[in-house]
């Protein structure tokens, strides 16, 4: 997915909006675009809206944030929302693996009773809003086959920590920030799922966003979180590999699969390649919409 789009569990017109963004995937929040009166009408909402939503190929993916552990609402987000097969949970305030894998439990149970699959509905777990889920980002590995993607935010965790901002004068992150940004990678690639940039806040300025956008892309990331519809062309043309760059992944690929499993160093137009430069050529073509085990042979 390149582009996830928050959208208020609580607004059925900014629900349906979304929906013809053009966005890969909706977060349908309950969380804090919700306010605490509200969260019953959210969910009745929310469980509506994945009732009766299109599904499938050319249909976004449908990803559902919960209020955090530590409220005491994550269970009654769950009841409402399971059963209607939201395709994630997006898990926020994620402190550890352990909180990971409590989480994993919780819907475990509720899938059982709604007769769904075990490990239908999968995780995103924003690892980053608070200094503990920041100093244990490498503990996410390995804890549950549902995590698919971590991500990371700056706006809870400058509360947690008390700065009284996350950029600075010239509109870059701060050295606390980015610190956490390259943890997300990192932690993402470690635990062999998808790492999402976090949002641009500010929805008036394409310039900025597209920026931040190429640096994600050049960096590891791959999509971002949008909170406004009008961000998420921007978003998807970012992520999307350029077609040369396809194309020369798509001969990579061939050249190994040719080359059988225990391929060492190949060349490709008088360069030499190894693992590393397959594995980068997987990610491409994984980004473009390719499945690197049914490309055709070189």
């Amino acid at each position: 997915m390149r582009s996830l789009l928050f959208v208020p569990g609580d607004s059925e017109r900014k629900q349906q909006k979304a929906a013809d963004s053009g966005a890969d995937g909706l977060i349908l929040d309950l969380e804090d675009s919700v306010s605490t009166a509200r969260k019953q009408e959210a969910r009745e909402q929310v469980s509506r809206y994945l009732r009766s939503a299109q599904r499938g190929a050319g249909h976004p993916v449908l990803v559902v944030r919960v209020n955090a552990l530590d409220t005491g609402l994550t269970d009654d987000d769950l009841d409402a929302v399971i059963a209607a097969r939201p395709d994630a949970i997006l898990f926020p305030k994620a402190a550890n693996g352990a909180a990971l894998q409590d989480l994993g439990a919780r819907i475990a149970v509720r899938e059982a009773l709604a007769g769904l699959p075990e490990g239908s509905v999968r995780i995103h777990a924003l690892m980053t809003e608070t200094a503990h889920g920041a100093l244990h980002a490498a503990s996410f590995a390995a804890k549950t086959a549902r995590l698919t993607a971590l991500t990371w935010g700056a706006e809870d965790l400058a509360a947690d920590i008390g700065a009284s901002a996350n950029r600075d004068e010239d509109g870059r992150y701060t050295d606390v920030f980015r610190m956490v940004r390259a943890l997300t990678i990192l932690a993402a690639a470690n635990a062999a799922v998808d790492a999402i940039d976090t949002v641009f806040t500010d929805f008036q300025d394409p310039e900025g966003l597209e920026r931040e956008c190429r640096a994600a892309a050049r960096d590891g990331f791959s999509g971002k979180m949008a909170i406004h519809p009008g961000q998420v062309e921007i978003i998807n043309r970012a992520f999307t590999p350029h077609p040369d760059d396809v194309a020369r992944a798509v001969r990579i690929l061939a050249l190994f699969a040719a080359a059988g499993p225990d391929a060492g160093v190949l060349s490709l137009d008088g360069r030499m390649l190894d693992r590393p430069h397959l594995r980068q050529a997987e990610r491409i073509a994984r980004r473009a919409g390719l499945e690197p085990s049914n490309l055709p042979p070189a």
